[in-house]
């Protein structure tokens, strides 16, 4: 039955000129997905390597992490103190540090589990901070004092132990099914051609968000670590990851002052002077702040003429808002799946901030009946623009920019991104993305 389903969807890519007919019948031994054209996938997935042509992380030549790692910098692991290890040794050298099975980052040194208790120091507990807090009493000023002094003595102690840092000319990737980090960051910060694959990243969590009265007009709980971040960083290849809250929705979290006890950040952030990266691949799915590109408005001494990225064949599926929210980047968005299911929390797709250029093209979305299609595109900065051509809304063609611009007239987005993307290996009609995607994308 599979064969004879992937043989249909290969005739159909065809019939409709989406693919030329190598790609449409090859099969990657390592992703599973069909070959690009341009990345090239080996046996051995830990040397897969990004070739030129897919995507703004190929814009310089290969993205070859750490595929030319000799035997001794070929890691396999199974415990956060081997990954830490594996991450430390011998710097500069290029690596390969392949996870098996479960590792779970907030563990001690012994493999025991930590709970948040285990984290919290100077008299911190989460009765006091509301009680400390209380807008009743405490009023609309910034926490300070003795409680949010022992939150954030608390949140480094944590830190400490689920931020991993990733050095250049790396390569993370699963080692067979059912590779996953649970609860970890990895953090690529100021580091060169690393490739991250075939992982699962699970509720990446902070035990100690921070109540902020002044964000929007009721305030809000914001909380600490994305499952991956690139900070200053260049030539990334992101590829066949899954990415989830997991065990620990934010639906089924409580509220306290009115507003959802958020204990998660992004899934993944691309942040200060981040630049050539290709996403591909990948399922996001059961969350809310998905992916930023751009962390602030102002940080355009750092943003500005870079944040190239490429996204695509990714399934977004029932996340609720920045897939991505994009300021300053030249990104483009492709062949991507945004589905969401009857019921599920959603604010938007696409965020339009200060000189985005965002470029979302060929792309399907399924929305539910309560979502208009003038939901998907949201503009956080007036004289915006961005690209958007040839996406289909539940199968329909549907110009998803001039949707927003009829229900929002004050608030018009213009329609040219100012820039054409050239890297794209493989452009599929958006007909079949949702069927290439729940095929092949995901860890």
């Amino acid at each position: 039955m599979f064969l004879r389903r992937l043989a249909v969807l290969g005739c159909a890519a065809l019939g409709l000129g989406l693919l030329p007919p190598a790609a449409a019948v090859a099969e990657s031994s390592a992703t599973g997905s069909p070959t690009t054209g341009s990345s090239f996938a080996p046996p051995d997935p830990g040397r897969a390597v990004l070739r030129a042509g897919d995507g703004w992380g190929s814009a310089e030549g290969p993205v070859t992490g750490g595929s030319a790692a000799d035997a001794e910098h070929d890691y396999t692991v199974t415990t956060r103190e081997e990954l830490a290890a594996a991450l430390a040794d011998d710097p500069g050298a290029p690596r390969i540090i392949r996870i098996r099975g479960t590792i779970d980052a907030n563990t001690d040194a012994a493999g025991n589990p930590l709970s948040c208790e285990d984290y919290a120091t100077d008299g911190y507990t989460l009765d006091g901070y509301l009680a400390a807090y209380d807008p009743g009493t405490w009023g609309d000023a910034d926490p300070s004092g003795p409680m949010e002094e022992a939150r954030t003595a608390s949140e480094l102690r944590q830190r400490a132990r689920v931020v991993l840092s990733v050095p250049s000319d790396t390569t993370i990737v699963g080692a067979g099914r059912g590779a996953r980090l649970l609860g970890a960051t990895l953090d690529v910060r100021r580091r060169e051609n690393v490739v991250v694959r075939d992982l699962t990243f699970e509720d990446t969590f902070d035990c100690f968000p921070q109540w902020d009265p002044t964000d929007g007009e009721f305030g809000a709980w914001n909380s600490e670590y994305d499952s991956l971040v690139l900070y200053g960083s260049r030539r990334v290849w992101v590829d066949h990851n899954t990415f989830t809250d997991g065990r620990r929705p934010d639906a089924e979290q409580p509220e306290y002052f009115g507003r959802l006890f958020q204990q998660h950040d992004g899934q993944l952030d691309v942040v200060r002077g981040t630049d050539l990266v290709t996403i591909s691949w990948n399922v996001f799915t059961e969350h809310d702040k998905t992916m930023l590109i751009g962390n602030g408005d102002g940080a355009g001494a750092d943003d500005r003429g870079r944040l190239r990225v490429t996204l695509h064949h990714n399934l977004f599926h029932n996340v609720n808002s920045r897939t991505p929210r994009v300021r300053f980047g030249q990104v483009d968005a492709y062949n991507n799946h945004f589905r969401q299911d009857p019921g599920a929390a959603y604010s938007y797709h696409w965020g339009i901030g200060l000189e985005s250029a965002l470029v979302a093209e060929y792309n399907a979305v399924t929305l539910p009946a309560d979502i208009a299609p003038a939901e998907v595109i949201h503009r956080w900065n007036p004289n915006t623009s961005m690209t958007e051509h040839g996406n289909r809304v539940n199968g329909r063609p549907v110009d998803l920019l001039a949707a927003h611009n009829a229900a929002n007239p004050d608030a018009a987005i213009g329609s040219d991104a100012g820039w054409t993307p050239t890297l794209r290996a493989r452009v599929d009609h958006p007909l079949v993305v949702p069927a290439l995607v729940a095929l092949w994308a995901g860890a």
